[in-house]
């Protein structure tokens, strides 16, 4: 049931909804306010190697369907992420 709703972000499959479970991501609204790096940094430790960077690119698509209620339909395609960087991580210089 968890992954099926986790599935209905665009580019979440079976396998990204349980590796999205292993960081205690268990619905849609778990990815709000996250900075889809640190998902990123956490599942390549978590499983014990680099992966591929592409993995960052459906979390940063997952992060913005998330917190978005309308979408740009390019947005929703985790390829176009590659070159973007997600608000949430940008780090801000007072803090």
């Amino acid at each position: 049931m968890e992954s099926r709703n986790l599935e209905i972000i665009p580019g979440v499959g079976k396998a990204m909804a349980a590796d999205l479970r292993q960081l205690d991501v268990n619905c849609v609204e778990d990815l709000t306010g996250q900075n889809p790096q640190e998902l990123y940094d956490r599942l390549c430790i978590l499983q014990g190697s680099k992966l591929d960077r592409c993995v960052l690119y459906v979390f940063r698509c997952a992060v913005y369907y998330a917190e978005n209620e309308t979408h740009d339909a390019e947005l929703l395609k985790w390829w176009n992420w590659k070159e973007r960087i997600h608000p949430n991580e940008k780090k801000e210089d007072n803090q």
